[in-house]
């Protein structure tokens, strides 16, 4: 059972560091639509999934690209 627990718990930890990484950061999406991450979800069937400020809906992390500096 420790070894289920430690897989959980590093789950949950990737999962705060990708909401850290993506909240409030700029991105586009491969559909044209551009905004801020507003939330980050982990969604069982599709992994992390975004919502962008102003937009409806959910996306796939796949789907977004960062602004360029």
């Amino acid at each position: 059972m420790p070894s289920v627990k430690h897989h959980a718990s590093n789950i949950l930890n990737e999962y705060g560091a990708a909401q850290c990484e993506l909240v409030g950061k700029a991105v586009a999406l491969t559909d044209g639509q551009a905004g801020t991450v507003e939330d980050v979800w982990l969604d069982e069937l599709h992994g992390l999934r975004i919502s962008i400020k102003g937009h409806d809906g959910r996306w796939p992390v796949s789907t977004i690209k960062f602004r360029e500096n």
